[in-house]
């Protein structure tokens, strides 16, 4: 029996400086070229962070706009994962969909995920060498009641909620929702594994990962799907394949450096290649789209 398809989802640049690696994109035009290359590679989403020319994060409608339709214009397939931003603000739910709201008034430009961290986290950066934060109140707040919004007004804009768990809590909080009738299936759940200077995730090994999959929720239909931010995830790449999730990764997260300096085609191209060799078949945008439930 074949195994089912596998979602190869591109973290095009969070909010990623060009230190580690100068292939990161950051403008509209860069967005465009990167998610053509990546469709090509294999890629069936694409989540990107829209970006000025220097690198500045650009929460606007507008910038968020600009980067959409430069991405349809070169890979209309591709299914668009943007981000909500202000999560470490005090800013009301309303407030973190604005930007959504108003792509969404737009079908040319209207993305097919909103995402939902489902749940708060102290997201301080540690250097281990000095024994010192960076930071020491920066919190990635999600309250319930936040997250109970979300889980209403994303479905009524016809998008899909991308549920990210940074933690076991998260995905219990995920059991409540679903239980509660406020999630659909099948849900969508990706495992924020996270190194480097941020502790705020389990680790990017395979201890860490399988702490997420011992607390999927019990007799639900879940694809998941598990990134690194911060780290190098091709060390748990094979396992991920193996148990039947799904991989997202990409420049965002990590430099590869291991592979000169690549962009974020290659590396879709060498997570399809290993799928391959293993069995997997890589899942168009449109087979991606049916397997997780969306119109």
């Amino acid at each position: 029996m074949s195994m089912k398809k596998l979602i190869i989802e591109v973290r095009a640049n969070e909010y990623t400086m060009r230190d580690d690696n100068p292939n990161v994109p950051w403008t509209a035009s860069e967005l465009g070229r990167d998610a053509y290359e990546c469709l090509q590679a294999g890629a069936a989403i694409y989540h990107y962070h829209a970006r000025g020319a220097d690198g500045s994060p650009d929460h606007s409608a507008r910038g968020n706009a600009e980067a959409i339709r430069a991405i349809r214009d070169r890979a209309s397939d591709l299914l668009i994962h943007p981000t909500l931003g202000w999560a470490t603000v005090d800013a009301s739910p309303q407030k973190r969909m604005e930007t959504i709201e108003e792509l969404c008034t737009d079908p040319a430009v209207k993305p097919d995920f909103a995402p939902m961290d489902m749940g708060s986290a102290n997201v301080d950066l540690f250097d281990r060498s000095s024994g010192q934060f960076a930071t020491d109140e920066v919190i990635y707040r999600n309250p319930t009641a936040t997250l109970l919004y979300f889980a209403k007004r994303i479905p009524e804009l016809g998008l899909k909620p991308y549920l990210s768990c940074w933690n076991i809590g998260f995905s219990r909080q995920i059991e409540a929702f679903a239980s509660a009738g406020r999630l659909l299936e099948p849900l969508y759940m990706a495992f924020v594994l996270t190194d480097g200077r941020l502790i705020a995730g389990h680790p990017g090994t395979l201890n860490g990962l399988r702490a997420h999959l011992d607390f999927l929720p019990d007799g639900r239909n879940v694809e998941w799907t598990a990134c690194n931010y911060g780290g190098d995830m091709l060390q748990i790449l094979a396992p991920i394949i193996a148990q039947g999730g799904h991989v997202s990764i990409g420049l965002g997260d990590h430099g590869y450096r291991s592979f000169g300096l690549p962009t974020n085609a290659d590396i879709v191209r060498f997570v399809a290649d290993m799928a391959s060799k293993m069995g997997r078949d890589i899942a168009s945008p449109k087979e991606a789209k049916a397997m997780l439930g969306m119109k």
